[in-house]
């Protein structure tokens, strides 16, 4: 649902960062009777974007109107009588003061739809400290989602969490039975949401915890109920997604769970890729096998849903028709506008407005390319119309128009169909992209929508082609044209191939079946309802299609526009893992690879199987679980000295709060490192350039051993400079050395910080700088400079 707001208005409330104050989670027990009648939301308020029509009344904080007078849209409940209900579902404190409240309506799939949305600020000299929203069914008054934020910039991490998931899920179902005590009894806890979420390195642990609905026995997973709740066990979120439209299938499955695996199975349709890893070092074309979850009726077994219409694919050419322009000299300013011209026919009064040239890193080459921009208008001799603007993007190297658009705001001509305009749009695409002609297919969807369309009516039309190699889809290239629908002149034109080679043959691939078995233990099978939703326009069946492009033609108004919502029993793939990371089935191997970067991976988290009882154990397993560790043969060696390529990459990720380094902070070309013992492939890279950037490590002799060993008093310094206290330390009179073998440690400073801390610990009163550091004892040191980090971290200034 859309809603427009005054400009205190908050982003989002699924998006936002999540965390409350503990009174804004008191709930008053007292409901209004009657406040749970039967509602028809299909999402919760906090989505926006499916809405197909919206209108708002909304007040702001000043001045709020006490009278419902100016509010044009019908609603059982007043805004009175919302702000009572809100107060009376979540306890709202008396520093919190209503800032806006607005009543929006919207039509949904199950049909016309009002809520009111009420938002409270905590503010101390306009500064913000805190945010409570919530919203109210404007039709029957039951709450659909509170959402809450405070301003803890200064909370220190806690390690265990108080409160561990389960406790967790039982703080959600008091609140369910608080709030919503008419759906408690409908719903059940999902065993997969939120199971396995890695624990936050800034210590503010987040449970998401998630109540699916039932319906006769089963799970409808369309429909749930969605809460967080904190560390401390308060309630930070609750949105309920729910549509009492529905009508269900009242069958009992006739096919077994087994017999669904088989079937599902047999229906799966493993598909061929190359996809380039945008964080891979370096970057190169993966051939890869995806396959989309598919779902099968629980009474007749046969495949349901999947896409609802088919593309016709048109080859651009049979065979190259050009070869890959190239050139060694960047082009003048004067050859690219020629460029231009030569491609799409600038017009002769086309005068050059402004034009700029730039350069960046190619990942395909690895050198430096180069691009022209430029601006083009066209003056009209007609003052009612502002002219012509053209742009383009040229390749300074290739002379490859990479973009073009041209903008008129007449719109003149007698028309072009349909036809005319895909002639024009393979003749530019076979120009462009001629050597590459046999490798781009045109995709033609449902054509229908222009017929009996004038130009107005139209505007332009658009055409997609997709590049394929060896009949492979390659993912994020391809190449857009849309032509005028008035006089069949190019509107705009875009082009994103890359520079990659692909084999010129086909590689052996592992097979489809061997696909769909890997992919079988991606998902599990889950038998559910799914729901459709068939649409009527006076008083005849409409399809969804038609009913959407006629709604946004605006020949028709949602509201006359009768629903009707129907779930059948299915049986669907859905993931087997909660992962945090993109996973996909390299095709060659059969390994299961991290699509983001192209490194080997596995489904199942990694675990240590050599620390169970070790005294660092929690502490081993946080390193593990960010992989600031590795494991071999599913063991981290605890008692194994680390060493500095580990050290340094355990460091960054703990100051990146556990995520993934890729490039170097100053962005420099992949192939430059700044030590000649890290080159860019090593998996230490990243973290060593960004330590360096952030002044962990000094370059020293260009030299940094990333196997060498890490002693004691190595590993103080590190510690003290990702606080930002080694210049303090370098004043190392200024801390009381109380070290027994203090003559033997070289920088004071910095050891008397680490231990003062309660980062590092004496031994037997000895400090023993040269002793080497085990995994273990550096999993714990790093655990500790997570609390500390926050501990020390300095409050900003407060108003007096």
């Amino acid at each position: 649902m859309s809603t427009k707001s005054n400009k205190n208005r908050k982003r989002k409330l699924n998006s936002r960062k999540l965390v409350a104050l503990a009174t804004a989670t008191a709930l008053t027990l007292s409901l209004p009777t009657g406040a749970f009648a039967a509602s028809n939301e299909a999402v919760a308020v906090s989505a926006t974007a499916d809405s197909a029509q919206s209108t708002t009344a909304s007040s702001s904080a000043e001045g709020l109107p006490t009278t419902e007078a100016n509010v044009q849209l019908d609603a059982a409940i007043t805004k009175t009588k919302a702000i009572a209900l809100a107060q009376q579902y979540v306890s709202i404190p008396e520093t919190y003061k209503l800032q806006s409240a607005s009543l929006s309506s919207s039509f949904r799939s199950s049909g016309q739809y009002s809520v009111w949305s009420l938002s409270y600020t905590y503010q101390v000299k306009e500064r913000t400290l805190g945010n409570i929203n919530v919203t109210i069914d404007a039709g029957n008054g039951e709450l659909i989602g509170y959402n809450s934020y405070t301003d803890d910039t200064n909370v220190k991490p806690v390690y265990p969490a108080k409160v561990d998931r389960d406790q967790a899920t039982e703080v959600a179902q008091s609140f369910i039975a608080k709030v919503a005590a008419a759906y408690k009894d409908q719903v059940e806890l999902d065993a997969y949401v939120g199971v396995g979420d890695k624990p936050p390195l800034t210590g503010k642990v987040v449970h998401s915890i998630r109540f699916n609905r039932i319906v006769n026995g089963i799970p409808f997973v369309e429909n749930y109920i969605d809460l967080q709740i904190d560390g401390e066990g308060h309630v930070l979120s609750y949105n309920r997604y729910w549509d009492n439209s529905i009508t269900f299938d009242k069958a009992a499955a006739a096919v077994t769970s087994d017999e669904a695996v088989a079937k599902l199975q047999a229906a799966a349709s493993p598909t061929l890729a190359y996809i380039i890893p945008y964080q891979m070092k370096p970057r190169k074309p993966l051939l890869v096998y995806g396959m989309a979850p598919v779902a099968i009726s629980a009474i007749t077994g046969e495949v349901v849903g999947g896409e609802s219409t088919t593309a016709k694919e048109t080859q651009i050419s049979a065979k190259p028709l050009g070869t890959k322009p190239s050139s060694d000299a960047a082009l003048t300013k004067e050859q690219a506008a020629a460029k231009v011209d030569a491609a799409f026919g600038l017009p002769k009064d086309a005068k050059l407005t402004s034009s700029e040239y730039g350069e960046y890193a190619d990942d395909a080459t690895g050198k430096n390319r180069s691009y022209w921009q430029l601006s083009y208008s066209v003056e009209s001799a007609d003052k009612n119309n502002g002219g012509t603007s053209i742009y383009a993007q040229v390749d300074a190297q290739t002379g490859e128009v990479r973009s073009y658009s041209a903008y008129n705001s007449a719109n003149t001509g007698t028309g072009a169909t349909y036809a005319a305009a895909r002639t024009k749009a393979i003749e530019v695409l076979g120009k462009q992209l001629g050597w590459l002609a046999d490798q781009y297919y045109l995709m033609e969807y449902d054509t229908s929508v222009y017929e009996n369309k004038r130009p107005e009516q139209i505007g332009n039309y658009y055409f997609n082609a997709v590049r394929k190699v060896n009949g492979v889809s390659v993912d994020s290239e391809s190449v857009q044209v849309s032509i005028s629908a008035y006089d069949g002149s190019v509107e705009s034109y875009w082009s994103n191939t890359s520079g990659f080679e692909f084999p010129a043959i086909a590689p052996k691939v592992i097979g489809d079946d061997k696909a769909a078995d890997a992919w079988m233990d991606y998902y599990r099978v889950q038998l559910t309802y799914q729901s459709e939703y068939n649409y009527y326009w006076d008083g005849q069946p409409i399809p969804v299609e038609k009913y959407k492009l006629m709604v946004a033609a605006g020949e028709i108004q949602p509201n006359e526009v009768k629903s009707q919502g129907e779930a059948k029993l299915v049986y669907q793939l859905v993931p087997r893992y909660n992962l945090d990371q993109n996973v996909t089935l390299d095709a060659l191997t059969g390994q299961w690879i991290n699509a983001d970067d192209g490194t080997v991976t596995t489904l199942e988290r990694q675990t240590a199987t050599d620390i169970e009882g070790h005294w660092a154990q929690r502490e081993l397993e946080l390193m593990v679980t960010y992989k600031a560790l590795d494991l071999q043969d599913g063991k981290v060696n605890p008692n194994a000295v680390i060493t500095r390529g580990e050290m340094i990459k355990m460091l960054v990720l703990a100051m990146n709060q556990g995520t993934p380094i890729y490039y170097a902070s100053d962005a420099k070309a992949e192939a430059t490192a700044s030590f000649n013992d890290v080159a860019a492939d090593s998996g230490y890279f990243a973290y060593v350039e960004t330590a360096l950037q952030q002044q962990l490590i000094d370059v020293g002799d260009g030299t940094f051993n990333p196997e060498g060993k890490v002693d004691r008093e190595e590993m103080a310094e590190l510690i003290v400079r990702a606080l930002g206290y080694n210049p303090l330390a370098e004043h190392d009179n200024l801390f009381n050395v109380t070290f027994s073998d203090a003559d033997k440690v070289e920088q004071k400073g910095q050891a008397a910080i680490a231990v003062g801390l309660g980062i590092m610990t004496l031994q037997n009163g000895k400090f023993l700088p040269e002793r080497e550091v085990t995994r273990a004892e550096a999993a714990t040191a790093f655990f500790r400079f997570l609390q500390v980090k926050a501990d020390l971290k300095e409050a900003p200034l407060r108003d007096k």
